[in-house]
């Protein structure tokens, strides 16, 4: 399946400079999302993945089924102030400043096998962010599942201690 084809690219979005990969797009494709979450699915079925852990907020539309596809659960990791219990908070440095990510505290119990998944990987700071958080619970990290890496921005070497999968590579 032509995947690449089904994400749409909008030139200076959000600032000048910038090609957005527009994912949305191949979301609404019912065949694409199942072959997709399925392809990311598959190089992690003998690892034993009892979570699978994504960051808002498309993130969410792809590791859910991708825990599904899996058998596994799925937990939200999200910006400050948005999940009810009682959360552990991880600041993180970005180009222009700081942000913060939060995780249930009880959302991962020591020892148990985690997949994070996430739309993109750029610079590798959000999803080194989530498994900050989820290597602090206690959880073991299998890997890292991504639907597109931009890959002159350098996250897989900032990610190199993790199995890290990419279907759609983009060049700038």
């Amino acid at each position: 399946m032509d995947i690449r084809s089904m994400i749409r690219e909008v030139p200076d979005f959000p600032k000048p400079g910038i090609s957005y990969k527009d994912i949305t797009t191949l979301l609404k494709d019912g065949r694409a999302l199942r072959y997709v979450t399925k392809a990311l699915a598959e190089p992690f079925e003998d690892k034993g993945i009892d979570l699978v852990v994504a960051v808002e907020a498309r993130g969410f539309a792809i590791g859910a089924p991708v825990a599904c596809n899996l058998g596994a659960g799925f937990v939200l990791v999200r910006k400050p102030g948005k999940l009810p219990g009682k959360t552990l908070s991880y600041e993180y440095q970005l180009e222009y400043g700081t942000d913060t990510l939060e995780i249930h505290e009880d959302a991962i119990r020591p020892g148990q096998r985690v997949l994070i998944v996430d739309d993109v990987l750029a610079t590798g700071g959000t999803v080194s962010a989530a498994a900050n958080l989820v290597e602090k619970l206690g959880g073991d990290i299998r890997g890292l599942a991504f639907l597109i890496e931009l890959e002159e921005l350098g996250g897989r070497a900032r990610l190199a201690d993790y199995e890290l999968v990419s279907l759609l590579k983009y060049q700038f």
